[in-house]
């Protein structure tokens, strides 16, 4: 089956050699954290071509101020030279997010990264207003990571970044990690504000079940969502073999129909492949 992965991280070499440090540490920790994709960049795009992933959504974000507008600019390069990419984009609560937002979106951009824990800034900050603003009126997704994990922040928590939805109702995000580890709160969302999503990225594989095991009912509420259900994996930076990722989804029982919807169409509906 032909795959649209919302959730993939293509970055430069010295932010990405950060990201990796950082996963470096993790390991040293105690935690076994081997990223399975630890390769130069042509490699890492072969291993997903060869994966069946057809299109995909390159994410960056910015950890502090000024970051932002040149990661806008090398993603855009990116998507320009990988046809299985398309163009994305991010921000961080600073003056001139709304600006370049809008240049973003003018160049193209079809998907956007806010990551609330890494860049330790409140998404309700009056200096994002105009951004969700622009989003939503666009209808161009935003991949948020606004849970509680892997530990929480101080803006994180789904009550949080539900404030954003209220002021913002008609924004089209998708819940990084399914809420990670709120996962019924994740998909409270979905059912109160038409156009929240989830990803999958790390949901019910062996390694986070024994730390965060799915909720009992569990299968049962994603098959009444699975139009709002989109593929996400944190590729490369994951601890084993992307098809993990995949036989957990083929794992939940969803139909035919609704297991095509999670695995490619409702990706490829968010990413406006038509275009």
């Amino acid at each position: 089956m032909a795959l649209v992965d919302v959730h993939v991280h293509f970055m430069p070499q010295n932010v990405l050699a950060k990201v990796w440090a950082y996963f470096d540490r993790v390991r040293e920790s105690g935690v076994d954290w081997i990223i399975w994709y630890r390769t130069d960049e042509n490699a890492r795009l072969t291993a997903l071509r060869e994966l069946g992933v057809v299109a995909f959504a390159p994410l960056l974000y910015p950890h502090k101020p000024g970051m932002a507008p040149w990661l806008n600019e090398w993603v855009a390069d990116f998507a320009a030279r990988v046809p299985e990419a398309v163009p994305t984009g991010t921000f961080y609560a600073e003056p001139g997010a709304e600006a370049y937002v809008r240049k973003a979106l003018e160049a193209g951009a079809r998907c956007f990264k806010s990551h609330v824990q890494v860049g330790g800034y409140d998404p309700r900050d009056a200096l994002l207003d105009g951004v969700w603003g622009q989003l939503a009126e666009a209808g161009v997704p935003v991949v948020v990571h606004c849970g509680d994990g892997p530990m929480p922040g101080e803006f994180t928590g789904l009550g949080v970044f539900e404030e954003v939805l209220k002021q913002h109702p008609r924004l089209t995000a998708v819940i990084a990690h399914a809420g990670m580890p709120d996962y019924s709160g994740a998909l409270d969302l979905v059912e109160r504000y038409r156009n929240v999503h989830v990803d999958t990225t790390m949901v019910g594989i062996p390694f986070t079940e024994q730390m965060v095991p799915l909720p009992a009912d569990w299968r049962a509420r994603i098959a009444g969502l699975a139009d709002r259900v989109v593929l996400g994996t944190d590729f490369p930076n994951i601890p084993y073999p992307y098809e993990v990722q995949l036989d957990a989804i083929r794992a939940w029982g969803l139909d035919a129909a609704a297991e095509q919807a999670v695995l490619h169409d409702n990706g490829a509906r968010l990413l406006q492949l038509s275009r």
